[in-house]
């Protein structure tokens, strides 16, 4: 069996855990990351900066994920199974994949990409369905040193060229289509359609998945199986710095251009292992379930990376929680003997909608621990959850984190420490969170609200926004010099629990996905119609925020016309980024509250959005105050 890794089991351990964390990062890190296999141990724990940004761990190390993710498990864990995939239909056969199978998929996938000229430190953008090829894909890359984006298989082909140009990516795998839900999507025709504006792509990997024909370009274009057939089993394992580049992800910020989110190998790798043992507090020989694609970043780090570090069961799933019944999450929970279940509030929400005769159909035993991502989640689907999904003895991890950190950053330890409906709870060792003011001065003591930031480096922190450092600096570490800013608000109580707040800066949180307001801004101004256009998000029942958008016209329009010129705003949008960034209510005004400088009071159209016209502050200052009067009656 590999060495075995440290993990909390009781309060007083967490609470000693901690504490060494804070008092001695190098020492405590340097314990965690020793079981690892490394093929060469590191000179430096931490190099820590807060202020540039330029954070380093276990520099001088040499490894490769791929090695602790499949190989150190063959020799104990060969035959046990690491990865269940459930599809769409729950009429066609699922997939199961041992440890070694993975391994022997990996390794073949791999040399398909060395035979196809993919080489260390190429980037690779992968556009594809909740299917296996996917995550072994991701591995592939990863064995060999090249650099994943996955990229959510929603997304436009607009959105999807501006990613692979960023990246400046040389292949890309996709599928022949998808199939979500009842919903059927054209993947490979999205990607033809971008990489007509993509000229760094010089090969496409396609996977049959659905069957349907698809055009295929002589000399760029080629069939996954066809690749494989060809192949040995077998791929030795590049050896990466630790500080090489694993993935980038990219995530809407508060200006247009989606950023890059870089990780690298041996911080991501300690953290998600690490993290992932201790929130779930997952057994051998439990079946672990993360809901999230892996387009966004927990499926990265709690469906693939965190659970194969550890050795565990986990299930991909290629559906949606409510097809082609409401019931299917429970219904797959069931089949599979699922331990531990990871989703979102917004999932957990649109469940709660339905009749309970859906959850109550099934029986549920096997659920040990839950656990919620994406956003805070209300007391009401907190209590939903636990009771009805739960049965009232389910320990409810209720997980705080970002993109940017990697991992999960303020959390309960299933049945270790405090649960509290709506609170993230306790911050995991390593993190040190504390409250500023509007100054940037740390708010002391329990009982106390600011802005949420970091003050000490822990193994995932972002390492830099792909080819643009300085925009990684400005947004994260130059706010507050010395931190890292959240961009988040939060409330620590007087038990010492962290409540979220939400966003306190230009970024909706939309069912768990972050989209800058300038992003939408900018697309929904590419319509002919439009003049110019502000968003902001407000309470959604099911999504937790929505989008609202302000939207100028060229010409007034005619009530008659409105529904037209909202299709039009609408498809456009979808082309620019895709039915994810879909505005749920658009108001067309004449005008936009600004002051004299030309700044949109985004605080005046959040409250009409959410319908507090009766306490929209001092309009005085703005340059024309009777716009405010014309949008809050237009709301009406």
């Amino acid at each position: 069996m590999p060495a075995e890794h440290p993990r909390i089991r009781t309060f007083e351990e967490y609470q000693d855990a901690y504490q060494r964390s804070v008092e001695n990062p190098e020492q405590f890190w340097s314990e965690i990351a020793e079981p690892f296999t490394w093929r060469r141990k590191w000179d430096t724990v931490m190099q820590a900066d807060l202020v540039g940004g330029h954070n380093k761990w276990f520099s001088g190390a040499k490894l490769n994920i791929t090695e602790n993710c499949l190989d150190r498990h063959l020799e104990q864990r060969g035959n046990k199974l690491a990865l269940i995939w459930e599809p769409n239909d729950p009429k066609t056969r699922g997939l199961r994949y041992t440890y070694r199978e993975l391994y022997q998929e990996v390794c073949k996938f791999a040399n398909v990409l060395h035979n196809n000229g993919v080489e260390k430190g190429d980037r690779v953008c992968l556009y594809m369905p909740m299917i296996p090829q996917l995550a072994i894909a991701t591995l592939a890359c990863a064995r060999i040193g090249a650099v994943h984006s996955v990229i959510f298989a929603g997304f436009s082909a607009n959105a999807i060229a501006d990613r692979i140009n960023d990246a400046q990516a040389s292949v890309v795998i996709t599928s022949d289509g998808l199939d979500r839900g009842a919903k059927q999507i054209p993947v490979k025709r999205v990607v033809d359609e971008a990489l007509e504006t993509c000229p760094s792509v010089r090969g496409v990997i396609v996977v049959e998945h659905v069957g349907w024909p698809v055009h295929m370009q002589e000399g760029r274009d080629v069939w996954y199986h066809d690749e494989v057939a060809e192949v040995e089993k077998t791929c030795p394992a590049e050896e990466m710095e630790a500080e090489d580049m694993l993935f980038i992800l990219y995530t809407s910020g508060s200006t247009g251009k989606p950023k890059g989110v870089v990780h690298t190998q041996a911080g991501y790798m300690v953290w998600t292992d690490y993290t992932y043992r201790n929130v779930f507090q997952v057994n051998e020989n439990d079946v672990y379930w993360c809901t999230a694609d892996i387009g966004w970043v927990t499926g990265h780090s709690y469906l693939l990376y965190g659970p194969l570090l550890a050795g565990a069961t986990t299930l991909m799933f290629e559906g949606v929680p409510t097809f082609p019944s409401p019931g299917r999450y429970w219904e797959v929970i069931d089949k599979h003997g699922v331990n531990v279940f990871y989703s979102s509030p917004t999932a957990i929400r649109s469940l709660m909608a339905h009749d309970i005769n859906h959850v109550l159909a099934y029986s549920l035993d096997s659920l040990r621990v839950l656990g919620s991502v994406g956003e805070p989640i209300n007391e009401e689907a907190w209590h939903w959850y636990h009771t009805h999904i739960g049965k009232d003895r389910c320990p409810i991890v209720d997980t705080w984190w970002q993109t940017e950190t990697a991992g999960i950053m303020i959390s309960a330890l299933a049945g270790i420490t405090p649960s509290v409906p709506a609170r993230a709870g306790l911050p995991l060792p390593g993190v040190q969170p504390v409250l500023l003011n509007q100054e940037g001065q740390e708010v002391e003591g329990n009982d106390a609200e600011g802005y949420l930031a970091i003050k000490q480096s822990w193994p995932g922190i972002i390492r830099t926004t792909y080819g643009d450092h300085e925009r990684c600096r400005q947004t994260y570490f130059g706010v507050y010099p010395g931190y890292y800013f959240t961009g988040d608000g939060a409330r620590r109580e007087e038990n010492g629990l962290y409540r979220i707040m939400g966003r306190v800066d230009d970024v909706i949180n939309v069912s768990g996905h972050r989209f800058g307001t300038a992003e939408i801004e900018n697309a929904i101004n590419q319509n002919s119609h439009v003049v110019e256009s502000a968003v902001v998000g407000y309470p959604h029942d099911v999504k937790g925020q929505g989008i609202y958008a302000f939207v100028i016209c060229q010409d007034p329009v005619d009530p008659a016309e409105a529904p037209r010129v909202e299709a039009s705003i609408i498809e456009t949008i979808v082309a620019e980024i895709g039915r994810i960034a879909k505005p749920d209510k658009i108001q067309f005004v004449s005008g936009l509250p600004k002051t004299r400088s030309g700044k949109i009071m985004r605080r005046i159209l959040r409250k009409v959005a959410e319908g507090e016209t009766n306490n929209l502050g001092d309009t005085t200052t703005l340059l024309d105050p009777d716009i405010v009067k014309e949008i809050v009656e237009g709301r009406k």
